[in-house]
């Protein structure tokens, strides 16, 4: 069949209501606010742990918001600002490294309140340009992290407040030839100090004067009653309307000139980008062991719709996200004991810790939009690295060591399927269940004082067959940061599912 590539460019853009998409309904700013803006700061003291020892260091959050909104207005904070103070023996390390220069990227979770309900949104990638590094005589220094934060918006009326929690920093240092230091930086996650009153900012929300549509949900909610649902509205507003148009009109006249890539949009993310929060909680088989270790539940932070691509030639919409696992400030699930019969027979338990490494895990979600059910497809695909600890083999202690792991870190992909109307399966906004396999790598590090290595190897790792190592996790729905007090915030831990 062939398909009028201009003909399919007049159609309305399709905005897929379940999994991540349904969000970008709830962000597009609205161009009916006019709220008095203040300028919101609030100086904290926040305890990192340097190299040097624990510091205490003067922290800055400033940023322009609103005064006061009404129910479901999408608040867009302005002009945001986290100057972080150094002390000369928090600079000290790179004193030691010979750097000229010192920058930051900084990520601030901010937690968004009203009335009982909560949720944290972050503030990720604002960037502090580099700054001269002060001699050994020179003091301190501060450095001024800008960028563009997610939105906000609240669904009941009260006061609404935005309180900064806690703050990483990715600290880079160059040499006086710009180049990199050796090490070329660290890695910091500092907590506000006890004793403080972390606002940034009150906003009043008012309830919605007369009749009005209600605002959207950042999860697929549930259909009308009765056995046949009916699909929701689409939801955007005005502005995002007005945005998409003009958008549309470009592909249109790139049309005409026989331009035939120009038929996908991609949505800027600074339209559609949010950030969440939700739990997931299930099982992995490993074959060898001829059993399953429980896994989670796992704290997953979120963000959402970092790509967002509307192709209405091809009829689809693919949606990018990612995610980080969160245990106790760490990049990992919670560790887990597990008994297996090892070689068939012999009892050995251990406790296992997976830990997430590289960049986030990728979630990418493709949504086919020419049929009434919007089926979708997700695949997140995560690196890891398996720890092994506590391990005892028919109840007599095994000393690993204190660094038994993989040797190398291994991919670990699950996919989920389902569909927006009615809802069903999995979707990224409601959860479900979550299926894959993973090859596991041989192990190092294990034993002291022997060599363990060869044990846990052929105990434990796979030889790459597909089949042999079956994950199955059950995602609990998101607790979007645009609506702290919606039904699935505080997140919830789900039940597992074999």
């Amino acid at each position: 069949m062939t398909v009028d590539a201009r003909a399919a460019a007049r159609r309305p853009i399709h905005w897929a209501v379940g999994g991540a998409l349904v969000v970008a309904t709830a962000l597009v700013p609205s161009a009916e606010s006019a709220a008095a803006e203040q300028t919101s700061e609030v100086a904290l003291r926040y305890a990192c742990p340097f190299p040097s020892g624990p510091e205490e260091v003067d922290v800055v959050v400033s940023a322009v918001l609103p005064t006061s909104v009404r129910t479901g207005e999408v608040i867009r904070p302005s002009q945001v600002s986290v100057e972080v103070n150094l002390d000369p023996t928090a600079l000290a390390r790179f004193g030691e490294l010979d750097a000229a220069t010192l920058s930051a990227v900084a990520r601030l979770t901010v937690r968004n309140t009203v009335g009982d309900r909560s949720a944290d949104a972050s503030w990720q990638d604002l960037t502090a340009p580099p700054v001269v590094l002060p001699g050994p005589d020179g003091g301190g220094l501060a450095l001024t992290a800008t960028g563009d934060v997610p939105t906000v918006s609240f669904g009941s009326p009260g006061r609404a407040t935005l309180a900064p929690a806690e703050l990483a920093l990715s600290l880079s240092s160059l040499t006086a030839a710009d180049e990199p230091t050796t090490p070329p930086g660290l890695d910091v996650t500092c907590e506000p100090a006890p004793g403080q009153e972390p606002e940034l900012a009150a906003i009043t929300v008012r309830g919605a004067s007369g009749p009005t549509t209600p605002a959207p949900q950042p999860s697929a909610s549930a259909p009308a009653p009765g056995p046949a649902p009916t699909r929701p509205a689409e939801g955007l507003s005005p502005g995002a309307r007005k945005k998409i148009d003009a958008l549309t009109d470009e592909r249109l006249a790139a049309l005409d000139g026989e331009d035939p890539g120009s038929c996908p949009i991609e949505i800027p993310p600074e339209w559609v980008m949010t950030t969440a929060e939700t739990y997931a909680a299930g099982y992995a088989n490993a074959a060898k062991l001829d059993g399953a270790a429980a896994l989670g539940p796992a704290f997953m932070k979120v963000v959402l719709n970092k790509r967002y691509i509307n192709d209405s030639c091809a009829s689809t919409v693919d949606v990018s996200s990612e995610v980080n696992f969160d245990y106790q400030g760490r990049r990992q699930l919670p560790p887990t004991k597990a008994t297996f019969l090892s070689y068939g027979f012999m009892p050995t338990t251990a406790t296992m810790t997976l830990e997430q490494v590289g960049p986030p895990a990728a979630i990418h979600t493709h949504t086919v939009t020419n049929t009434p059910t919007y089926p979708e497809e997700t695949t997140v695909t995560a690196q890891l690295v398996m720890r092994l600890s506590d391990v005892e083999v028919n109840g007599v202690p095994l000393d690993v060591g204190a660094d038994c792991r993989t040797a190398r870190a291994f991919e670990q992909v699950l996919r989920g399927y389902g569909q927006s109307y009615p809802p069903a399966g999995y979707l990224v906004a409601t959860g479900g269940s979550l299926t894959g396999y993973a090859h596991i790598p041989p192990f190092e590090g294990c034993g002291v004082g022997e060599d363990l290595d060869p044990i846990f190897t052929s105990a434990i790792s796979s030889p790459g067959k597909k089949a042999d190592n079956y994950t199955k996790m059950t995602q609990a729905p998101l607790c979007v940061a645009t609506n702290p007090e919606g039904p699935d915030c505080p997140p919830r831990v789900p039940k597992p599912e074999r």
